[in-house]
């Protein structure tokens, strides 16, 4: 077994080491799809600063669902249903500026699948009605008139289209990409993009089924300053960027910024006590501005959060005056205080990880418990050594030579009360080169979300070595990853 010394000093040589040699990469290159490098005019950190310095944003449920008192609007519902009989989009950007605010977000598709731009597709939208109008238009006009910065919410999930788990075809891709096409090049600057419906467990769409990829390089090419942020945090660490440029969390689904997070994060919740308007809520309670300011936005924003507040339109496309009321009150209680503390960088997963599903071999295999478990794709399961062995290692058989540049693992601090802290002491990740395991990455006590972006390598085994201390270590995942760029 390794001991603490050696993986010390072989940490150290990984921390000074400038290049590694790129063994097989001919081999490689013939067996995999090459991902191209997202356009972009500013760099990722810088966007990520700007927005998270925003502090403060607007959420606007407003689609079918509004006129059904549902969450989820009904798919078979005519388009003619939607039906706002005095849209006020200049109200809403009014009430924003009064709260404070500095940004907002509309829900141009939910789950149901109507669209409230007249889009071009096939989908059903606000062009079958007798009466078209551009909800989408109307917004980001009133919204950038006000000085506001403007941002979209799609749902990947479309019921009307039948784009569900299983359900997911090249046809409905394209369908999904001819409407993004629209929304990011027909209403200006677009600051960020939420999707949701995708990789959740209560959709099922995986990010094999709609390529994460592939969307993320077609909306980054139309609007290369735009962030893609994916509401997955019920699926993946909230220590780490994956599949998505910022972290999101729904906060009413209980998803928590822990303390001392230092990600670019989002964090939704709504004013009401629900996404979608309801009848009753023209009387019903709202969140307290003590709630909201106190409890929610500035200890968010602490944690370099930015926090969007649901305030959701009525039937008749305004916001109703207990809302209106209630957000003028929050911005008495509340100055927007400047930038937020610098954000450090981290590396964004926006491809499939390389290990998940290959054969994995271990140092130990206790019962029930296999290394399987710590490259299965659920960061909810893990390996760990044999009763009372402190060290292991783990190796994956990429199965043939695979190029990539990350490495990670997630140690499953804080998901248990047994397991409060990190007991790894110190930790490397190898890879060989056909003669010899060589080194990528290393170092002592992890994060529980450690992610190392290293020199681009082929190989077709991987391997991470640990040190733990007085109790065994566990991993929940080990990655490898080839971004782009």
């Amino acid at each position: 077994m390794t001991t603490r010394r050696e993986l010390l000093r072989f940490a150290a040589q990984a921390a000074t080491a400038t290049v590694l040699t790129d063994h097989g990469a001919s081999a490689t290159a013939e067996n995999r799809v090459q991902s191209t490098p997202a356009r972009r005019d500013r760099p990722l950190l810088e966007l990520q600063q700007r927005f998270v310095d925003l502090r403060f944003g607007m959420f606007l449920h407003f689609n079918m669902a509004t006129f059904q008192d549902r969450e989820w609007g009904d798919p078979t519902s005519p388009p003619d249903l939607f039906h706002p009989t005095d849209l006020d989009t200049d109200q809403w950007a009014a009430a924003a500026r009064s709260a404070n605010m500095t940004w907002g977000c509309l829900t141009c598709r939910h789950h149901d699948g109507f669209c409230i731009w007249p889009t071009g597709t096939k989908a059903a939208s606000v062009r079958q009605k007798s009466s078209p109008i551009d909800v989408v238009r109307a917004y980001a006009d009133s919204f950038r008139r006000a000085g506001l910065r403007v941002g979209l919410y799609y749902s990947i999930l479309s019921l009307r289209d039948d784009i569900r788990h299983f359900n997911v075809t090249s046809a409905k891709i394209e369908l999904m990409k001819n409407q993004l096409s629209e929304l990011l090049t027909g209403y200006g600057e677009i600051d960020i993009l939420i999707t949701d419906g995708w990789d959740a467990p209560w959709s099922r769409i995986t990010y094999t089924e709609v390529p994460y990829r592939e969307i993320y390089e077609h909306v980054k090419n139309l609007q290369p300053n735009c962030l893609l942020c994916d509401l997955n945090a019920s699926q993946y660490p909230t220590g780490g960027l994956y599949y998505s440029d910022v972290k999101t969390f729904e906060q009413n689904a209980g998803q928590k910024v822990p303390e001392g997070s230092d990600v670019p994060a989002l964090s939704c919740v709504t004013l009401t006590d629900n996404w979608f308007w309801k009848q009753r809520d023209l009387n019903g309670g709202l969140k307290d501005v003590a709630t909201v300011v106190d409890e929610w936005l500035v200890p968010l924003n602490r944690r370099h959060c930015n926090l969007i507040l649901n305030a959701p339109p009525t039937r008749e496309g305004r916001l109703s005056p207990n809302v209106v009321s209630r957000l003028e009150e929050i911005g008495r209680a509340w100055k927007h205080p400047g930038p937020m503390p610098e954000l450090r960088e981290h590396v964004v997963i926006t491809t499939p990880n390389l290990a998940t599903g290959k054969p994995i071999h271990a140092s130990s295999y206790p019962d029930t418990v296999g290394p399987d478990l710590a490259n299965d794709g659920d960061f909810r399961s893990s390996w760990h050594p044999d009763e009372g062995q402190t060290s292991g290692w783990l190796e994956v058989d990429l199965e043939k030579y695979e190029a990539f540049n990350v490495v990670s693992m997630f140690e499953p601090v804080g998901t248990e009360n047994s397991y409060p802290q990190s007991r790894i002491r110190s930790y490397r990740f190898e890879y060989w080169n056909r003669a010899s395991w060589i080194t990528l990455a290393g170092g002592e006590t992890p994060t529980p979300t450690t992610i190392h972006r290293v020199a681009r390598v082929s190989s077709q085994r991987v391997r991470l070595l640990l040190e733990g201390s007085a109790e065994m270590p566990h991993i929940a995942e080990i990655g490898v990853y080839d971004e782009p760029g």
